[in-house]
């Protein structure tokens, strides 16, 4: 999964382009959590095999990259979804075209 920036200024225009930055940084998020985790896991082996090697080690690198990606699509943790329950009230509203009713126009 590609991490990519947000600009200052699409980031506060508010509105759909806000709720769905932040539901790619949330899944972006998580994504990384699960690689540390998995990472910390088979760092905790017992010891080395027979047959390791660095590409060994590198090929599992990338599998479990792939595998924390792919538990960050499904939503395994649920830390997403828990990230977007916290800050998804804070997103700025989206500011209508016309005058707002309740200033008398």
């Amino acid at each position: 999964m590609q991490i990519s920036t947000i600009p200052g200024a699409q980031a506060q225009t508010g509105g759909a382009n806000s709720k769905a930055a932040l539901q790619t940084a949330a899944k972006q998020f998580e994504a990384i959590f699960l690689r540390q985790m998995i990472g910390a896991m088979r760092s905790a082996s017992l010891g080395d095999g027979l047959f390791d090697s660095s590409a060994s080690d590198q090929f599992r690198d990338m599998a479990d990259a792939r595998t924390a990606d792919a538990m960050a699509d499904k939503g395994s943790l649920g830390i997403a979804q828990m990230l977007l329950q916290q800050f998804g009230d804070k997103t700025p509203p989206v500011a209508p075209d016309g005058p707002n009713p309740a200033e008398g126009a």
